[in-house]
């Protein structure tokens, strides 16, 4: 179930239903009504909440394939969070942090985000996608609503080091014709965070179908982008605003833009010894007197 990322929860729950026990079949009927409930429960609390025991609810999670109760939970959780509107997430905000403490409640939650993406993020699958950086023949990034900031960024700097980057956004052509020359030589970069852009999947779903190299920097493995790439880079955007907070991906695409730049030493530094002149010449930066 953990690597299955495209079956629905709720569906495997139904289907397995005819072949539980009495008592995960309570478990069952208690998720299915109460979803949003249970995912905030501990095994003992969901157990107490049904009338099984504690060992009973890790025995369901088994039965659906996680190997732990906490696997099922993330999955409930990630369920939530997709399934959250804008209005019930601007509800959910009221509770969470109140206008005297925004600056700090905010402040502490992307703390936070950042320490748990530093537990969560493979460092081989960072190495493999900064390899695959290197090895590819043109990179495509796409991140698409929000994550658009972060697209740009990413294309931004690589663009300073490499000469084979390219920004897929909306505008005058449709993403796909933008994407139309893509091949089993290139690499594709996804970046998503809840909730997904319906075109962002799409077009890592056509970069697997043209045999592109896909990564997906996104929240969970459970993710559909995580679903149709062959790298996940986990970056935590929890924030429970209409706003998403978009620190730790930032800092990840930070550490991929240093990590290449750190391979390119020679040639950034003629880059920017060339674009220094560039600048001045055409005032692109405001620049002290003395210094012109």
């Amino acid at each position: 179930m953990e690597d299955n990322n495209k079956q629905d929860l709720m569906r495997t729950i139904q289907v397995k239903f005819p072949r539980l026990s009495k008592g995960q079949k309570l478990i069952a009927e208690y998720i299915l009504k109460h979803y949003d409930k249970a995912a905030f429960m501990t095994a003992a609390k969901l157990g107490v909440s049904v009338g099984v025991s504690e060992s009973t609810v890790v025995r369901f999670a088994n039965e659906l394939g996680f190997s732990g109760y906490p696997k099922l939970q993330k999955a409930l959780q990630e369920l939530i969070k997709n399934k959250l509107t804008t209005v019930q997430r601007i509800e959910l905000s009221n509770d969470f942090v109140s206008e005297e403490s925004a600056l700090k409640g905010v402040l502490k939650s992307d703390m936070e985000n950042i320490r748990a993406t530093l537990e969560k993020i493979n460092h081989k699958t960072f190495e493999d996608v900064v390899n695959n950086i290197f090895e590819a023949k043109k990179i495509y990034i796409i991140g698409l609503r929000s994550s658009t900031a972060l697209s740009e960024f990413l294309g931004f700097y690589l663009n300073l080091i490499l000469d084979n980057v390219k920004v897929v956004s909306y505008g005058i052509s449709d993403i796909f014709e933008q994407m139309i020359n893509v091949t089993d030589e290139d690499l594709v970069i996804g970046i998503g965070f809840p909730r997904y852009a319906a075109r962002t999947i799409e077009a890592l779903s056509f970069a697997q179908s043209r045999g592109a190299k896909v990564t997906a920097i996104t929240d969970s493995l459970l993710s559909p982008l995580a679903a149709r790439a062959d790298y996940t880079l986990i970056a935590q955007s929890n924030m429970a605003s209409f706003v998403d907070s978009l620190v730790s991906p930032l800092s990840v695409i930070n550490a991929l833009i240093i990590a290449v730049g750190l391979r390119e030493k020679e040639k950034i530094s003629k880059t920017f010894s060339d674009l220094e002149g560039i600048w001045q010449e055409y005032q692109v930066y405001s620049f002290k007197e003395n210094d012109l």
